[in-house]
């Protein structure tokens, strides 16, 4: 009973910081006029009317939103006005929104970083690491193809390990030439796209090696795009025996799903993204590809996430919120739904696509980098239809009916 109150009390003040934005999404030049209001911004692009991205500086070097089509094209990230609008910080998590943005786990678990040592795994512990929560990342230098930010600063876990960290992230526009070679796709009559990758490096910069029985850091990249109720998201998988490759997905992040939200079959999964049911799911290194998406047959924007996938390697944080009995068998690759709580309210109309490095044994002084490219293309539905045969292997008629209508 007293964990239940702890719970709705820690919901209750969630819901009152966390401001619902539940309006169709804006054009790019309207997100970044409202923008420019409250933060510096950086823009990427190819030209007045060209692909662009927009990045801020002291939301951790993150990108916030781009467009196929300069200001006139559609907003594709998540953008919380209201929230940011306030100009305050708020406890847990300061939801800025943002289609790529960094982080470092495991979130949760014996060597969690978003709870103090010995605290109960609840959403009034829960607190996400001030350096890359409401703290900016410095800029060491920006054009309008790249924008490269820094941050050094320490960690403590769960065990009481400290780590010193320094990291190093970049954020590149890709050419359009760049991108059709990256989809290992000849360019299409009628699509347009934009493509930005971003490079995330972290160093230890402490003097001890970092090992599993203190715990190990993970890159996390997260990104928030605008929901609706003709997006589904779409992850291949590697068939198999789960013996040999584990389960297909891990999908109770919180609770069971049900079956008009998602569906595993012949390869690939296909998870609703209408901000309308809070759900995660999440893929294993030996299940992965590397490469997964979504498509909005509302606006026919198919978007790709590709990432770095080390061959063999398969030790991964785990951030399920609890003392696990695998804490280096976690996903590489997730996708997350919001939706109401337990009070009904939400913090926000959008779903997120994630990746994460390997968990990371550094040595003093050494680097590891992790790669996470976004790719967003509009335009002609039969042409759209022959990428993501190529790149995802399924038409986007099967996306589209992939789940029952919800009643």
């Amino acid at each position: 009973m007293i964990k239940n109150v702890l719970l709705l009390s820690s919901l209750v003040l969630i819901a009152s910081l966390l401001p619902c934005r539940s309006r169709a999404a804006d054009t790019f030049g309207k997100e970044a006029a409202f923008l420019k209001k409250h933060v510096k911004t950086i823009i990427l692009s190819e030209g007045k009317n060209g692909p662009a991205v927009l990045v801020v500086p002291a939301y951790q070097g993150r990108v916030m939103t781009s467009s196929v089509d300069g200001a006139n094209g559609l907003s594709y990230g998540f953008v919380n006005d209201k929230f940011i609008a306030t100009g305050k910080l708020v406890p847990h998590m300061n939801a800025f929104g943002g289609e790529d943005r960094f982080w470092i786990g495991p979130e949760g678990g014996q060597f969690a970083l978003f709870f103090p040592p010995h605290a109960p795994f609840d959403m009034q512990h829960w607190q996400t690491p001030a350096p890359y929560d409401s703290q900016p990342f410095s800029v060491v230098s920006a054009n309008s193809r790249q924008a490269t930010f820094r941050k050094e600063f320490k960690l403590k876990n769960y065990h009481g390990t400290i780590f010193s960290v320094r990291v190093v992230r970049q954020v590149r526009l890709l050419s359009p030439s760049q991108v059709w070679s990256d989809l290992h796709v000849s360019p299409k009559h009628g699509v347009k796209l934009v493509g930005y990758e971003t490079i995330n490096k972290l160093t230890n910069i402490g003097n001890k090696k970092w090992n599993k029985s203190t715990g190990l850091l993970s890159i996390w990249i997260l990104g928030q795009f605008n929901a609706s109720p003709t997006t589904t998201v779409v992850v291949p998988y590697k068939q198999g025996s789960v013996s040999k490759l584990g389960k297909i997905a891990t999908t109770d992040y919180f609770g069971k799903i049900p079956a008009n939200r998602i569906q595993m079959k012949n390869g690939d999964i296909f998870f609703r993204a209408d901000a309308n049911y809070r759900s995660k799911i999440g893929v294993n290194p030996r299940r992965a590809k590397g490469v997964l998406g979504s498509y909005s047959a509302g606006t026919h924007t198919l978007t790709i996430i590709q990432l770095n996938l080390p061959k063999g390697i398969t030790s991964y944080v785990n951030s399920l919120w609890k003392i696990q009995k695998h804490p280096f068998g976690g996903d590489v690759e997730n996708s997350y739904n919001d939706g109401p709580n337990q009070l009904g309210t939400r913090m926000g109309n959008f779903y997120e696509v994630e990746s994460s490095s390997p968990a990371l044994a550094l040595a003093p002084g050494q680097t590891a980098m992790h790669m996470h490219r976004t790719i967003h293309l509009t335009g002609n539905v039969k042409e759209l239809d022959s990428i993501s045969v190529a790149v995802l292997g399924v038409h986007l008629k099967q996306i589209e009916t992939a789940l029952p209508p919800l009643k």
